[in-house]
């Protein structure tokens, strides 16, 4: 199995990742009725972000911390749903990817979640 190399290895992780959150009723909601997205829009916003974070391509300029705090003002996410979440990224890597960069992507979203678990809770009510 080969390692994430490029923005279309990207592309087809984080496909495939959002093809397992769709399908799960636990955490698909948040997607199909708090934030409503659209994946064509959205995956390749993903692979930016995840080229910039893994690959030091760039380009990304959102921020993810405020975007994540507006969808839980929404809907609180809940350190349930991060942990779904993180399982279904370690699976979608898993699947089609090994080597240094599969792990440095699946440490980076571990501490992604957490960071945002953490700036949620200190949020006020």
């Amino acid at each position: 199995m080969k390692d994430i190399q490029n923005q279309e290895d990207l592309l087809l992780l984080v496909t495939n990742f959002y093809s397992k959150l769709l399908a799960d009723n636990s955490i698909s909601y948040i997607f199909t009725e708090v934030v409503k997205i659209k994946l064509e829009e959205h995956l390749p916003i993903l692979v930016t972000f995840w080229s910039q974070a893994i690959l030091g391509t760039g380009g990304y300029y959102n921020n993810l911390t405020q975007i994540h705090l507006d969808v839980s003002k929404k809907k609180y996410l809940s350190p349930e749903l991060f942990k779904i979440w993180t399982n279904h990224f370690n699976t979608a890597v898993d699947e089609h990817f090994s080597g240094l960069n599969a792990e440095k992507i699946k440490t980076q979203a571990l501490n992604l979640g957490t960071v945002l678990q953490i700036k949620i809770a200190q949020e006020p009510n």
